[in-house]
C-alpha cells in the first residue's frame, strides 16, 4: 500500500512540475516592462556677430605692389680720349651732384692747340685772298675785310660773310675754305665733349675712374641716378584692365617705414605675360624717403560700382557664396563678386536688410543654429 502510495505521489509532484513550466512560466514573462524615460535634447544656438546688408556706391580698390626704380639712370660715357683732370668732386659712388654741375673734366689741351692752328691757317687763307679779291670782287672786298679785322682764334670761328653773286660764290669754293671753315665747326663741337656735364641732379651709383687716370673714346666711366623721381612696375590681372586708365592716382605706403605717398599711372604696357596673363602698369612716385629698390605696396582707386557692398574678403565660402542668418540658422547665399584686393571683395547679389557674417567664424555650416549679434547698420 505503501508503495502504491509513493509512486502515485512521484507521478503527482511530475505532473504539478510540468503544469508549472508549462502554464505558469509564460504568464511570469509577460510581466509589463518599466517604462522609458524620454531624453529631452537642448540645442544650444552659437552667438555670432552680424550686420545688416546696405547696397550702395562703392569705390573699388585694386591692391598693387612692387619694387621701386629711378625714372631718371643714365651711364657716364667718354666720347673723346684724354686724361681725367680734378672736377668739382670726384666722380665716387654716393656723390651728389646738381643739374648743369660738372662730373668729369677731361684735358683738351692738345686739341685746343689743333684748333689755335686750323683757325690760323684759315686766317692766312683768306689774308691771301684779299688782293685778289680787291680787284676781281670790289664789291666784296670791304665785308670780307672787315671779317678777317674781326677774327680772333681765341674765339668760336663765325660764319663767312654771305656772297653778294655767284661769282664770288665760286670764287671762295675753289680756295677750299669752306672746307676748313666746317672742319674748325666740327672740332670745336668735338672740344665741348672735353667736359660732361650732368643732365640732371642726382646721385653717382657707379664708378670705374679714378682722377689723372687715362680715358678712351667709348669708355663707361660711372651711372648717374636720379633721386626725385621714380616708376613702380605693377603686374595687374587682365580682369582688372577696365577699372584703370593712365592718371589714376595710387596710394603708396611702405611695410618697412612709416609714412606714406602718391603716385600717378604714367603708362600701362600693351604687352601681356603669356606664364601669369598680366600686365605691368607703371607708377610713378616722389616724395621725401623714396629710394631705388624699396618695395612698396598701394591700393589704386580704380572706380565706383553701383548697387554693391563691400565685405572682408575671408568670409567668402567657395569663393561665390558668404553665410546669411535666416530665421535662427545659417544659410548660403550665393553672390557676384566684382573685385578683390588682400583685404575686401566687392559683391552684388545680396539684398538689402539680409543679415551676414560680420566675422569669419570655426566650424560654420549651413543650418547652424545661431544667435545673431549686430554690431552695425551697414555694409560699407
Amino acid at each position: 500500500m505503501s508503495s502504491t502510495f509513493r509512486k502515485i505521489s512521484i507521478v503527482l509532484g511530475a505532473l504539478i512540475l510540468f503544469w508549472s513550466i508549462v502554464v505558469l512560466a509564460p504568464k511570469l514573462s509577460k510581466k509589463d516592462a518599466p517604462p522609458k524615460k524620454e531624453i529631452t535634447e537642448t540645442v544650444v544656438a552659437r552667438e555670432v556677430k552680424v550686420m545688416t546688408v546696405k547696397n550702395g556706391d562703392v569705390n573699388s580698390k585694386l591692391a598693387i605692389q612692387g619694387s621701386l626704380e629711378a625714372f631718371n639712370k643714365v651711364d657716364i660715357f667718354a666720347e673723346v680720349t684724354g686724361t681725367l683732370s680734378n672736377a668739382n668732386k670726384t666722380v665716387k659712388v654716393g656723390n651728389y651732384f646738381k643739374k648743369g654741375a660738372v662730373l668729369l673734366d677731361i684735358d683738351r689741351e692738345e686739341a685746343q692747340l689743333n684748333i689755335l692752328s686750323q683757325k690760323s691757317s684759315l686766317l692766312n687763307a683768306i689774308t691771301t685772298l684779299m688782293p685778289d679779291l680787291k680787284i676781281d670782287y670790289p664789291e666784296s672786298f670791304q665785308q670780307w675785310k672787315t671779317y678777317i679785322d674781326n677774327f680772333n682764334v681765341e674765339h668760336p670761328i663765325t660764319a663767312f660773310p654771305k656772297p653778294l653773286n655767284d661769282q664770288e660764290k665760286y670764287f671762295i669754293a675753289s680756295k677750299n675754305l669752306l672746307s676748313q671753315y666746317y672742319s674748325i665747326k666740327s672740332v670745336e663741337k668735338r672740344l665741348q665733349k672735353y667736359t660732361v656735364y650732368a643732365p640732371f641732379s642726382g646721385v653717382i651709383t657707379q664708378s670705374n675712374i679714378q682722377p689723372g687716370s687715362l680715358v678712351r673714346a667709348g669708355q663707361k666711366m660711372g651711372e648717374l641716378m636720379g633721386t626725385s623721381l621714380y616708376e613702380m612696375k605693377a603686374a595687374l590681372n587682365l580682369e582688372d584692365l577696365q577699372f584703370i586708365k593712365t592718371g589714376s592716382k595710387v596710394s603708396l605706403y611702405s611695410d618697412a617705414i612709416p609714412g606714406s605717398w602718391t603716385g600717378t599711372v604714367k603708362r600701362i604696357s600693351d604687352q601681356i605675360d603669356p606664364n601669369t596673363q598680366s600686365v605691368i602698369a607703371y607708377i610713378g612716385a616722389s616724395g621725401k624717403g623714396l629710394r631705388e629698390g624699396m618695395y612698396l605696396r598701394g591700393n589704386l582707386n580704380s572706380q565706383t560700382i553701383k548697387s554693391a557692398i563691400q565685405i572682408p574678403i575671408d568670409l567668402l565660402v567657395n569663393q561665390d557664396q558668404v553665410y546669411a542668418v535666416k530665421d535662427g540658422k545659417l544659410t548660403l547665399q550665393t553672390i557676384e563678386i566684382i573685385n578683390t584686393n588682400a583685404d575686401y571683395a566687392v559683391v552684388k547679389g545680396l539684398t538689402d536688410k539680409t543679415l551676414i557674417l560680420k566675422e569669419k567664424i570655426i566650424g560654420a555650416y549651413e543650418g547652424l543654429t545661431v544667435k545673431p549679434i549686430e554690431l552695425t547698420a551697414s555694409v560699407e
